[in-house]
């Protein structure tokens, strides 16, 4: 059990590095350099989902020896607890979303309140509640229009706080709404679930994900040329239905998504196995249990300080720069993960929800 939430933890921290890029290279700029570009262009979404379907994992792993020993008593007092930290997440999401609208806190919240009630759910049934999420959504993007709301030059919502407005952007059209994006929690849960201690699982796992990743991209590289026949404007149209991106969230994205996670969560948990005693992969999981604390404070510090230096930059960055800070801040939290490791076992984040969750 311990070596697997090493790897989890490692897992946790190389999600939150990708968040940091694909964050500052959206808020900073993203001019030049179209190779860098392309390459930062595949952490798009994929670090925020397996950031998420890491939560899953963690739930399920949390709730295992409950429910192995069939302990209602101590079942209920896990529930509770996690009603507890999605509270707070959804609190404090709510108050950081008014400088960061691009947040995952607030609907992480969400997340883990429905994964609340799937936590006795077999993995068959977990995988079918996930598909069923996923396939719905190109039915609901017929209903309603996804666009709407959305100031796209400047990358925000008009009307997110009005009642409707915020709503929709919670279960539809935000940047990572309710609905599909709590399929990765279930995914998660799923994966948790599977014997992870096992090596063979895991390995099987690795490349099963690893071949799905590779599929689907060519499945949507050809689509798009297929159905485009070469056309500029007819590649622009469909690479939001048939490509990979996180906006708007259709199938292939969900499926890649995954797959990735799946992919990064069965590699660390590898990699921290066979180096589970090297300095490396303990700064890793150290920083990797201070995800919270380092995911508030790219935005707060990292973000705030290059926004007081020259705020009228923002955005007109090259994407040299927006990797290289990304780099340096992400330097900053192994050192300080290093650091507050001698003087307290949590994050500063991390001690106030214990305190105030457990």
């Amino acid at each position: 059990m311990q070596k697997r939430i090493i790897g989890i933890d490692v897992a946790r921290a190389l999600a939150i590095f990708g968040m940091i890029i694909v964050n500052f290279k959206m808020v900073f700029g993203n001019h030049g350099n179209p190779f860098l570009n392309t390459i930062l262009g595949l952490l798009d979404g994929k670090a925020a989902a397996t950031f998420v379907v890491l939560a899953g994992v963690g739930i399920s792993l949390m709730t295992k020896g409950a429910l192995h020993r069939n302990n209602a008593d101590e079942l209920n007092q896990n529930k509770y607890k996690l009603l507890k930290r999605a509270l707070f997440l959804f609190l404090i999401g709510i108050s950081y979303s008014t400088i960061w609208q691009a947040d995952i806190l607030h609907f992480y919240g969400i997340y883990i309140l429905l994964a609340i009630f799937l936590i006795k759910s077999k993995p068959k049934t977990l995988s079918f509640i996930a598909i069923g999420m996923v396939m719905l959504y190109p039915i609901l993007m017929i209903l309603w229009d996804y666009d709407n709301g959305w100031d796209y030059a400047k990358m925000s919502y008009i009307d997110l706080w009005t009642v409707k407005g915020f709503l929709k952007n919670l279960f539809f059209n935000g940047f990572h709404p309710i609905f599909p994006w709590s399929a990765f929690m279930i995914i998660g849960m799923w994966f948790g679930k599977v014997q992870l201690s096992n090596i063979k699982v895991v390995i099987k796992a690795l490349w099963v994900s690893l071949t799905v990743f590779i599929i689907v991209q060519i499945i949507s590289y050809f689509s798009i040329a297929f159905f485009s026949m070469g056309n500029q404007e007819m590649i622009s149209e469909l690479t939001p239905i048939l490509g990979t991106d996180p906006m708007p969230p259709l199938p292939l994205y969900m499926i890649s998504g995954s797959s990735v996670a799946i992919f990064l969560i069965s590699f660390c948990i590898l990699i921290s196995k066979k180096y589970e005693n090297t300095t490396f992969i303990h700064i890793l999981k150290n920083t990797g249990q201070l995800a919270l604390t380092f995911y508030i404070a790219h935005v707060i510090i990292g973000m705030g300080f290059i926004e007081i230096v020259s705020p009228i930059k923002m955005g007109e960055y090259t994407v040299n720069f927006s990797f290289l800070y990304a780099l340096f801040f992400i330097i900053v939290c192994l050192i300080f993960s290093m650091i507050n490791k001698k003087y307290s076992k949590y994050g500063p984040i991390e001690w106030i929800m214990r305190k105030l969750t457990d």
